[in-house]
């Protein structure tokens, strides 16, 4: 058991998985601390201007997730077919991160609050999308 515990943490892909969270804290402050920024700046408490502004958050955190991504946590080139497979992928993760914003909205946790939980559910799903989408793709 040791040999193995040994092996995983000496592994290739356990460095891709500290890598990978690193980018994903630089994204995810990027990306909560716009939402914050714009909910503060326009007095927004309305649902529909609270996923625009997630959107909106979303999308520039989007453009340094992708460099990011490639260069530091997979040291691969960002190629068209990479390129667009991050978008799908993020493009399925976008979709769950408003689908638990507005979950969690619905079970009354503030709209400042409710993305903290939405990230801790859907980063481990990026991790798999996105991975596959590195390293399958060339």
């Amino acid at each position: 058991m040791f040999v193995l515990l040994n092996k995983w943490l000496h592994s290739e892909k356990l460095r891709e998985f500290i890598r990978f969270a690193i980018v994903g804290v630089i994204a995810t402050a990027i990306h909560y601390g716009i939402y914050l920024a714009l909910l503060h700046a326009f007095h927004l408490e309305n649902e529909i201007w609270t996923n625009i502004v997630y959107a909106i958050g979303y999308v520039i955190s989007w453009f340094c997730n992708l460099f990011l991504t490639a260069r530091f946590t997979f040291r691969e080139k960002v190629t068209f077919k990479r390129g667009v497979g991050f978008a799908v992928s993020h493009g399925v993760n976008f979709l769950l991160h408003i689908a638990f914003l507005n979950f969690f909205m619905w079970l009354g946790v503030p709209s400042k609050l409710a993305p903290i939980p939405v990230y801790c559910i859907v980063v481990p799903i990026n991790f798999v999308l996105v991975r596959t989408v590195f390293k399958r793709l060339k």
